[in-house]
């Protein structure tokens, strides 16, 4: 493929109990790397893509162990910074059954948290490029990321790019207040938006009537969400991730899309939970993978659903499938045979 995707946000390390043991039991972690867009672009890359993740990382073995993980998984990283001093860390104690996964963050005052306008010269790194890709963490990271982030969207769109969000509220990182008032300023430069069950309510006060702890979804509330974003922001497509949380350990997921015209869902995959992290994300690289491709809506719907899906059978914050694993699953092979 020829197109060339850039994603900018934070790397961090991920400390897990092995297990599912809780945090007050365990003795030892297993070390795991990810951030919302490093696992969009390790995606993009199992699929071919051209990929750069930009980011600042600290000159020192913890930067330089984050920074040979993306390139192990074949993420360029010619345009990240060195420098600040640490790496972001999550403790991440996964769920099961009816008790929930915790996630404790231990990131103020990380490399990129710190970083500098001058760390990154946009017009360079959008040179060529065809598509870049944030999420809402990455403004909420402290007021000066908010300030780049501004930034890099503003030389995106005067470079020509497609422009795509994941909303990704954490309201460990800000308050819904300050992420309305930014995120409502980032919009205006932005051409897809994916917003979860939450995300589109906790930052624009925008509902879909479904009870996301009973496990109850309205899927078709999810269309006038998507067309009160779409008359907001000018936007060109909406999708989201649709998740029945019955358990920790099994949930009901689907995909919606819609353009302002057609609406579309996916199949529905019914899904054992092994990590649960970055679901989102690797539904976001399918996405952004099926757009790219030209595919139409409801087959950009079913690559991501079922990218999406298989990610979550897989230990850590990255997905390690194929085009093909994925195009098998979305064909309708969901039977988890041995292959020999």
């Amino acid at each position: 493929m020829d197109k060339k995707v850039i994603t900018f946000g934070e790397i961090m390390m991920r400390l897990t109990p092995p297990s599912n043991r809780r945090i007050i039991q365990t003795d030892k972690f297993n070390i795991i790397y990810g951030g919302g867009e490093a696992n969009v672009a390790v995606s993009l890359a199992n699929y071919g893509v051209d990929v750069n993740f930009v980011t600042k990382l600290p000159d020192n073995p913890m930067g330089q162990a984050a920074y040979n993980e993306l390139r192990r998984y074949g993420v360029n990283t010619t345009y990240i910074a060195r420098g600040g001093n640490r790496l972001g860390i999550y403790f991440c104690e996964s769920g099961a059954s009816q008790r929930p996964s915790n996630v404790i963050y231990d990131r103020a005052h990380s490399a990129i948290a710190e970083a500098e306008k001058n760390d990154f010269n946009w017009n360079e790194i959008f040179s060529g490029a065809d598509w870049f890709h944030f999420t809402g963490i990455t403004p909420a990271l402290s007021e000066n990321m908010s300030s780049i982030t501004k930034q890099a969207v503003k030389a995106a769109k005067e470079n020509g790019l497609k422009v795509s969000c994941d909303l990704n509220y954490r309201a460990k990182l800000w308050s819904r207040d300050r992420a309305k008032k930014i995120m409502t300023d980032l919009m205006k430069y932005v051409d897809v938006v994916i917003a979860n069950e939450e995300d589109a309510e906790m930052v624009f006060d925008i509902k879909s009537g479904s009870d996301i702890t009973s496990g109850q979804l309205k899927i078709e509330g999810y269309k006038e969400v998507a067309q009160k974003l779409i008359d907001k922001f000018n936007l060109e497509l909406v999708g989201s991730h649709l998740r029945e949380s019955h358990s920790a350990s099994y949930n009901g997921w689907l995909i919606v899309l819609y353009n302002g015209e057609n609406f579309v869902k996916s199949s529905k995959y019914n899904i054992h939970i092994v990590d649960r992290v970055g679901g989102g994300d690797s539904f976001a690289g399918g996405l952004i993978y099926s757009r790219l491709k030209n595919k139409s809506l409801q087959e950009s719907a079913e690559f991501g659903a079922a990218a999406s899906c298989l990610k979550q059978s897989i230990p850590g914050d990255f997905n390690h499938v194929s085009i093909k694993e994925v195009k098998t699953l979305a064909a309708g092979n969901a039977s988890g045979r041995v292959k020999r």
